[in-house]
């Protein structure tokens, strides 16, 4: 709980007032047994009409004091839980953000989601009622209690063992159900899994038609959670009845042993009524207070699974400033790099090595699993190399702050992914400032035009989520407008014509190779026709360099380029080259 503290300190004021408040509310609620016990014993036993008058005027007073005091103290409660859960949520996402994607990898996404939303949300609905009854229900609870014993000392006994018999009770089905509330969550977590990876892959699902093995699937973590969270319910569900029972066997000693001092004259009617309702708020406020220590053990196990966010350092730290190796800008360097994603995996990349310059294109090729990707999500330092070096402009990429590294670089990933909003929107993403000059520039060279064009709004166009009112290939290309609006020193494709023709794909290496300027390209495919006429290509694989030249020297000298060239081209073709 302690990380979340800074979140509600600005809330200090509302942290008193609510609370001070509710304790107003308190006393003039614990004077309202004495009043109906004098409007009893002197105005209807003396029959003194204009005495129970007052007397009534007063309870009117007390109850419209007392709504008074609870709006306010309501409203303060609800402001501060809403503004803590605001900035909490903020301070979250941010802190994700930081996140490398090796930490986003271990962590997953459905559990930051539910940690986001749900988590949040318990821990809002926990503080809310903790600033309204924490303080409230115990003060009415002891203070009906000494109450009671100004009215009368023996029959106030009766409350001296019934409240230790009620808090027994009520602690130890707090004790039972607290260690379920974890579990719940943890369900949860695997319940928002489920749902995310069916609803985002359900095209797949549906093209090999698993729809019913994903809704047994569906149906058994439903269950699992169901089943968890009515076993924490049946445990929270005794805490009602076992306390009226409890209550209620108070209650009718109570009346008993008061009924039976009423006869003897040691009591009077008003005073055995204003034991009864002191019996009574007791039974509410203990029921309150069970209920509010359910939300918050709720909102304290939720507290602990944002605080393990909160607290988790990002696995790769901000660049160091250092002096680089007086080398162009643009100049990318791999030093024997290795790279294994998690400890005990299988190495990704093994002793690469290469040096391309600005103005350079590098194609990197490989089969499936070869480590393309791998290796050019170094640049950017998207993952941190766990052998050897990375370098831009002679810098290791891990002594640059990660905005400015970036800032340099245009990345098109393999998955072209578009964001609510419009064209101009997405494609300004690269640089904010770009004017629309630039952009329909950006747009030119991507071979993007027509996509604009046929669109009424042109810029203005909306986006939907994902880019799914358009074609693969029209998110291809339109990636690749917004990472060339940033004219970066150094640009990356990570096989991001897949979708394109043949044509458009030639056209768009051609504008490339336009661009005024030494940009540093690396072209990843698996299509040996974007690399033919690249200054160099890097053969990869099983993670390993085994081949490095231009597209005739591999044809000569690297079986496995040879291999896939004649796989894609056809014998023939190979024969000829």
């Amino acid at each position: 709980m302690r990380p979340l503290i800074p979140y509600i300190r600005p809330y200090k004021k509302e942290i008193i007032i609510a609370p001070a408040f509710k304790l107003l509310e308190v006393l003039f609620e614990l004077l309202v047994p004495l009043v109906v016990a004098g409007i009893i014993d002197t105005g209807i036993a003396g029959g003194d009409t204009a005495y129970i008058r007052r007397r009534c005027l007063l309870l009117v007073a007390l109850a419209l004091v007392g709504f008074s005091c609870t709006l306010v103290a309501q409203f303060f409660a609800a402001r501060a839980a809403a503004g803590f859960a605001g900035r909490l949520r903020s301070a979250l996402f941010a802190h994700i953000q930081t996140f490398a994607y090796a930490d986003l990898d271990d962590l997953g996404t459905s559990t930051l989601i539910t940690r986001m939303t749900s988590d949040v949300q318990q821990i809002q609905t926990g503080l809310n009622l903790a600033l309204r009854l924490l303080m409230r229900s115990p003060v009415v609870v002891f203070g009906a209690m000494i109450m009671a014993f100004t009215v009368d000392v023996r029959a106030a006994l009766i409350f001296a063992v019934l409240i230790p018999v009620l808090l027994g009770a009520v602690f130890l089905l707090m004790g039972l159900s607290i260690p379920r509330f974890a579990r719940v969550q943890q369900k949860l977590d695997r319940l928002t899994l489920r749902t995310r990876e069916t609803l985002t892959g359900v095209r797949v699902l549906r093209a090999f038609g698993q729809e019913a093995q994903e809704r047994q699937t569906f149906q058994e973590d439903n269950a699992a959670y169901t089943a968890l969270q009515r076993g924490v319910g049946r445990i929270s569900a005794l805490l009602n009845p076992l306390t009226f029972v409890i209550l209620n066997l108070g209650v009718a000693w109570l009346i008993r042993t008061g009924a039976l001092r009423v006869s003897l004259g040691d009591l009077t009617q008003g005073q055995v009524v204003a034991l009864y309702n002191y019996m009574s708020q007791i039974l509410v406020e203990l029921i309150k207070l069970a209920n509010l220590i359910i939300t918050i053990n709720k909102a304290l196990a939720c507290s602990r699974r944002v605080s393990a966010v909160l607290t988790r350092p990002a696995s790769m730290p901000d660049g160091r400033t250092e002096a680089a190796e007086a080398v162009p800008a643009g100049t990318v360097e791999f030093r024997d790099v290795d790279l294994t994603y998690t400890a005990g995996a299988d190495a990704a990349l093994t002793g690469i090595s290469l040096t391309a310059r600005p103005g350079e294109t590098v194609g990197i090729i490989g089969g499936t699993g070869a480590g393309k990707t791998s290796l050019v999500q170094l640049i950017p330092r998207f993952y941190d190399v766990t052998g050897g070096q990375v370098l831009v402009g002679g810098r290791d990429v891990r002594a640059w702050d990660p905005e400015e590294l970036r800032s340099r670089i245009g990345v098109v990933p393999q998955q072209a992914v578009l964001f609510r909003g419009t064209l101009r929107d997405n494609l300004r993403w690269g640089r904010e400032d770009a004017t629309e000059e630039e952009i329909l520039e950006a747009v030119r060279l991507a071979q993007a035009s027509d996509v604009v064009a046929s669109r009424p709004e042109g810029l203005d166009a909306p986006v939907e989520q994902g880019g799914r009112n358009f074609s693969g290939g029209q998110r291809q290309r339109l990636c690749i407008a917004r990472a060339l609006v940033r004219r970066p020193e150094i640009l990356i494709l990570d096989d991001s014509s897949s979708a394109l023709d043949m044509a458009t794909d030639a056209a768009l290496r051609e504008a490339i190779a336009s661009l005024e300027g030494k940009m540093t390209t690396f072209i990843v495919s698996q299509r040996t026709a974007p690399l033919q006429r690249a200054d160099r290509i890097l053969v990869l694989e099983d993670g390993r360099a085994v081949g490095l030249g231009t597209h005739e020297q591999l044809l000569a000298d690297c079986p496995v380029y040879r291999e896939i060239f004649s796989l894609q081209q056809g014998k023939e073709a190979a024969d000829e080259a």
